[in-house]
């Protein structure tokens, strides 16, 4: 074994043997329907004129309790590789997923069983449906090049045409980010050089554009993601309005608006009608300078083409104000109303940043900055019964089920970040500028936004509440890949006493083990948060 790699995803951990495109594939994504296990007639079928209905189940049925069986298992390989790669025609060093940037999106529908396979070829380093990505959660492996798509396809909140499938928004550096973590832990994170659009873009006179073909009178479902290391973007597209439909895995009553801020880590369904005149248009992802740096954030753009159109755009972008915030929670009301009951537990975890004793700049949230211990990981840990964990784990408890969890997280220092929180959707019940305490917000557990990536505002709060329906040992993390590798991180024990027959002890035994071996032989020294 040369060496390890973890994938995490927003929910899910997966890999893939398709070869992926480096732009949104024109085809019609395949929206069959599942179906239950009986083999009567399903009640309806997922089309171009009723996207909410699938199968026996629809937009309505509520997904944390009622999952269609469609007896389908879908098996796939992925293999991590060592390679070089010019995304804007600038060559640098790269991680790929199946040799492209960004890797392979997997696709199943909803219900289905997923079997997947990763091969490790690194030289070194290291329930629902809807759109998510998978992605390294070893150092800065991610922001190298090991992500890619996940598609669970479902029913949608309106109705489109065709499916153009996952569409990344990168920002992007000509030094690695392995080469810029002594500058990011030391100064701060660096600037960024430039941006990609799903994997490419143009850099001087080297590159080539994103490109995606639209026929007039064609409804389009994009999936919007964003992949960046440091970097909220603006995302629109000259002249046409963007009909959001759902948020991270949630569906939401679809809202329609010109441009769209998005965060690290979230995701954005969005329907587009090409109903413009035969043209070319500029598509714009634009780093937000309240909390990015970018030196080519004017150029970060792709191309959509009407028909046999040719030629560069010359069309105009929105105005909009910088922003790093998400939008309100007037614009994000989930379709499945559910409500957010009195709380059993209320934490409240103030964020900052100190320079460690070697002068390294470390997070910490609710009292910690996270060094989880690799040869003694929170699962085996739980399998053994050592619960006596280090302050450097993070660990928070949970012990009691099905009860609601509120989480108060602040800061005073001007940064903006991405709250992400693995295992669960969150209910956002407020957020805002100043303390909790000063600001006393009321909060809102009337069918608030549900998600599971949600802005902590610069010198601000974020008030948000999950239910304790999902045993494990849970990551919350900010998405700014900076952050979490300097400790920026804090695990949430769930029902400790319900994990340990839920853990395949063989494969946690096995892979500790040949951790251990490889450690072993290759000096390998934990140099940030572990995580």
């Amino acid at each position: 074994m040369n060496s390890f790699l973890r994938l995490i995803t927003l929910g899910f951990a997966l890999a893939s043997s398709q070869a992926a495109a480096r732009t949104i594939s024109d085809r019609a994504v395949s929206n069959s329907t599942a179906s239950n296990s009986s083999t009567a007639s399903p009640s309806c079928i997922n089309s171009a004129t009723d996207r909410t209905c699938w199968g026996d189940y629809d937009l309505s049925t509520n997904y944390y309790d009622e999952v269609p069986n469609t007896n389908v298992t879908r098996e796939y390989w992925l293999e991590i590789t060592n390679t070089t790669a010019a995304p804007d025609g600038v060559e640098r060093n790269v991680l790929l997923v199946n040799g492209s940037l960004p890797g392979p999106t997997l696709e199943c529908n909803w219900g289905d069983t997923m079997i997947i396979h990763v091969t490790n070829k690194l030289a070194n380093n290291a329930t629902q449906y809807g759109s998510s990505w998978y992605h390294s959660h070893f150092a800065l492996q991610a922001w190298e090049g090991v992500f890619g798509g996940i598609v669970i396809h479902g029913p949608a909140a309106s109705n489109y045409d065709e499916d153009k499938g996952v569409l990344f928004l990168n920002d992007w550096t000509h030094q690695t980010v392995d080469e810029l973590w002594s500058v990011a832990q030391t100064t701060g994170p660096p600037n960024q050089t430039t941006g990609l659009i799903n994997g490419t873009n143009v850099y001087n006179d080297h590159g080539s554009r994103f490109e995606t073909s639209f026929t007039s009178g064609t409804k389009y479902l994009i999936r919007l993601v964003n992949a960046a290391i440091d970097t909220t973007f603006n995302f629109q597209i000259d002249d046409h309005t963007l009909t959001i439909i759902a948020n991270d895995f949630v569906p939401i009553q679809p809202y329609t608006t010109d441009y769209l801020t998005i965060n690290i880590g979230q995701r954005y369904d969005i329907i587009v009608e090409a109903n413009q005149a035969t043209d070319n248009y500029w598509m714009r992802s634009i780093p937000q300078i309240s909390c990015s740096n970018n030196n080519n954030a004017n150029n970060i753009l792709g191309i959509v083409r009407y028909e046999s159109s040719t030629g560069d755009p010359i069309t105009t972008g929105y105005t909009y104000e910088d922003s790093c915030l998400d939008l309100n929670s007037t614009a994000l009301v989930p379709y499945l109303e559910l409500n957010v009951g009195p709380d059993s537990s209320f934490n409240d975890l103030e964020v900052f940043f100190v320079h460690n004793d070697a002068n390294l700049i470390r997070w910490h949230i609710g009292g910690t900055t996270m060094e989880v211990e690799w040869n003694d990981p929170t699962l085996l840990q739980i399998y053994e019964g050592d619960t006596t964990y280090s302050n450097q784990s993070g660990v928070f408890q949970l012990p009691t089920a099905n009860v609601w969890t509120y989480v108060v997280i602040e800061t005073t220092d001007a940064i903006t970040h991405p709250i992400h929180l693995h295992g669960h959707d969150f209910w956002v019940l407020a957020s805002g500028f100043g303390s909790y305490a000063s600001a006393a917000p009321a909060l809102n557990t009337n069918n608030p936004p549900r998600r599971d990536v949600a802005a902590l505002p610069a010198a601000g709060y974020l008030v948000l509440a999950f239910y304790t329906d999902n045993p494990g040992a849970w990551l919350m993390h900010c998405h700014i890949g900076w952050h979490t590798s300097m400790g920026f991180a804090i695990q949430w024990i769930e029902r400790e006493d319900e994990i340990k027959p839920l853990i395949d002890y063989e494969t946690l035994d096995d892979t500790c083990s040949a951790w251990n071996s490889y450690t072993a032989a290759n000096n390998i020294v934990e140099e940030d948060s572990g995580v």
